[in-house]
């Protein structure tokens, strides 16, 4: 009793205490993120098609769930049928009571489509201009010959109707808002140079038009057959088809390359099938955007303030008013903050921009309805408490020698802040930073009400000028991991997106600090072995 006395007072039991907790919260953390990107990764792995007798017909599709015998409920198995266009779900529990052995055809496909979903069954033919070109095996095998052909031309059809169209629809527009301003000064020269440049893109817009429907007849111009396991066929263009995967049919080397195929189109394509299919590309892409704008509009606004309390205020009963203020500022709620966000931000500052510069355009908003900068701004308020408290807790670390040098050497307050303080404090602001980026890109609420939406036609930054278009709605991967799980229509084909989803937001948030975390030991490096 002696020495566990003599450990209890000198402390070493609550530091193997803590360590126990704090290993066990590790245990958990890799538990979870282990779970999280083995549901998600093992989404993309081409599972074999099975095939078996029931009571009501033959059932084609991929094993994905099993639901053990409990009390009245007998034994069933969860089958991926696809072919929601035909059977009108895309899963079916299956009583295994009575169901015959599962054969696995070499012949059985699942063909991956722009709409419906997949389809899973037979290749029965494949026509050309509506002549049978080939049926069967032969059939399938030149669908796979034909496909990459379609593939160009479908992603021909893409480029030109989200790039070239929207261009011209947006400078069409432009011409329309000053043909207002012409006509209002009564400026007849210029309206009909107006007039001529909009007969110009008028006619490159009939033009591209021309070009598209060409190309879409290309596209339609190849047709495949497809049979269900209960006989049934349907006609698909080989244009809308995605990706033919003979699941049973493939060998190692195979499977791995859909694998490969799969995971990259799910990174680098955009959604489809209310983004329960294809990519997340535009998500990722605006939550890193978010989270950079976010970073640049937070850490002026944190160390201009952290300096005012520090260096400037007259240390008093305001001041620590003011540092209570802002340290509740982390404890209020976020949708606070997106309630804030869309009053003073989209209605006030939004509105009253769109008055002053875009009356032209008005009833329609430009600024003054939801976009990525006024969800960058609210984020930013919410996650400002944290910079501020950092950098105060880095100015107040630097060595007041520093300071009494410098000022000894001439120099003056404002000069000895930017010359010394600040250079010193860097780590630790970049620390605040490293804090901040950590609470707001994983905020959904206060995005829901400032900018964030389902599907956003067109990113904050393309190609068309002036590149970085700050008034655009944008995805999110917080966001997308709410729509998908909680929104989907088709709650069981949208449970991997939302794994794969979760994972890669934990990958942006671990690259952004690992970036953040780089550049303050570069800083210290450079700083001599600063610690703060």
């Amino acid at each position: 009793m002696s020495r566990l006395g003599e450990r209890f007072r000198q402390g070493g039991i609550f530091v193997w205490f803590s360590g126990t907790l704090l290993a066990f919260c590790l245990a958990m953390i890799l538990c979870l993120v282990g779970y999280i990107v083995a549901k998600g990764m093992g989404y993309f792995w081409p599972s074999p098609l099975a095939q078996v007798q029931t009571s009501e017909g033959p059932v084609l599709g991929e094993i994905t769930g099993h639901e053990p015998a409990h009390g009245e409920e007998t034994e069933k198995l969860q089958f991926r049928v696809g072919n929601r266009d035909v059977f009108g779900q895309d899963f079916r529990w299956i009583p295994a009571a009575g169901l015959s052995t599962p054969e696995y055809p070499k012949e059985a496909v699942l063909i991956e489509r722009l709409e419906y979903g997949p389809f899973i069954g037979r290749v029965a033919s494949l026509s050309h201009e509506g002549q049978t070109v080939a049926t069967g095996t032969s059939a399938l095998q030149e669908a796979l010959k034909h496909l990459p052909e379609a593939e160009r031309l479908r992603h021909h059809i893409q480029t030109i109707e989200k790039g070239q169209v929207g261009d011209l629809n947006r400078r069409i527009e432009k011409l329309r808002l000053s043909r207002h301003k012409l006509e209002a000064k009564g400026d007849v020269a210029g309206l009909q140079a107006l007039d001529a440049k909009t007969a110009d893109l008028q006619s490159a817009y009939d033009q591209l038009q021309t070009s598209l429907e060409q190309s879409r007849a290309e596209a339609k111009a190849w047709t495949l057959s497809l049979q269900t396991a209960d006989g049934q066929i349907k006609e698909c263009p080989l244009g809308s088809v995605v990706r033919v995967v003979p699941a049973n049919a493939l060998g190692p080397f195979g499977k791995v390359r859909v694998y490969l195929s799969r995971l990259w189109e799910f990174v680098a394509d955009d959604p489809r099938e209310s983004n329960t299919e294809g990519g997340i590309f535009p998500a990722i892409f605006g939550t890193v955007m978010m989270v950079l704008v976010m970073s640049v509009l937070v850490v002026p606004l944190g160390v201009i303030t952290a300096l005012y309390l520090r260096e400037y205020a007259r240390q008093g009963w305001l001041v620590r008013a003011v540092r209570v203020a802002v340290n509740n500022l982390a404890g209020v709620p976020s949708i606070v903050f997106g309630v804030f966000g869309l009053g003073f931000f989209v209605y006030g500052l939004g509105g009253t921009i769109d008055k002053l510069f875009f009356a032209d355009s008005l009833p329609t908003p430009t600024y003054g309805t939801g976009g990525i900068l006024w969800a960058s701004l609210t984020l930013a308020l919410l996650t400002v408490p944290v910079v501020v408290v950092a950098t105060e807790e880095a100015l107040g670390a630097v060595p007041r020698s520093q300071r009494e040098a410098s000022l000894a050497m001439g120099a003056t307050k404002w000069q000895t802040l930017w010359k010394v303080v600040l250079p010193s404090a860097t780590p630790g602001i970049l620390t605040g930073l490293i804090l901040a980026i950590a609470r707001g890109a994983g905020e959904v609420a206060p995005l829901m009400l400032t900018g964030v939406v389902k599907l956003a036609p067109a990113m904050p930054l393309d190609s068309t000028f002036p590149f970085l278009h700050l008034d655009r709605k944008f995805m999110h991967l917080g966001f997308h991991i709410y729509d998908v799980g909680f929104q989907s229509p088709n709650s069981e084909a949208a449970k991997p997106m939302v794994f794969m989803a979760s994972f890669l937001l934990l990958l942006v948030v671990v690259v952004l600090n690992l970036f953040a975390l780089n550049l303050r030991r570069k800083l210290r490096e450079r700083l001599g072995g600063s610690t703060f």
